[in-house]
């Protein structure tokens, strides 16, 4: 399997035939690089008029680097403290209502005024 951080590489190149049903076969050796194997799903997109060929992993660790200077320090996203923050503030809210419930219960039985 190819190493998706190998950086400052002779690129690997292979050439391919389209066939009738518009489809090509990725050669071994772009597959090993690329760390796919049958079955598993690549990205691709064009930019001017260039096709890009890309593993999942390899979009994920791109996109991690790209984004590292948002991780807080402790490896915290704001993203997480943001989810964490929102599940305490519901939380506190359903604890407010389950209260209120039980007050109305009691205001009914005539056990508070």
């Amino acid at each position: 399997m190819g190493d998706i951080n190998k950086i400052d590489r002779d690129p690997v190149r292979a050439r391919a035939r389209l066939n009738p049903n518009g489809r090509i076969v990725i050669p071994a050796s772009i597959r090993r690089e690329l760390g796919v194997e049958p079955g598993d799903t690549i990205l691709m997109e064009v930019e001017d008029g260039v096709l890009r060929i890309e593993s999942v992993a390899s979009r994920i660790a791109r996109v991690q680097r790209q984004f590292a200077h948002l991780v807080k320090p402790g490896g915290l996203l704001a993203s997480d403290e943001l989810i964490a923050e929102r599940r305490e503030e519901a939380r506190r809210e359903e604890e407010e209502f389950q209260r209120s419930l039980v007050e109305e219960r009691l205001r009914s039985e005539g056990k508070i005024a």
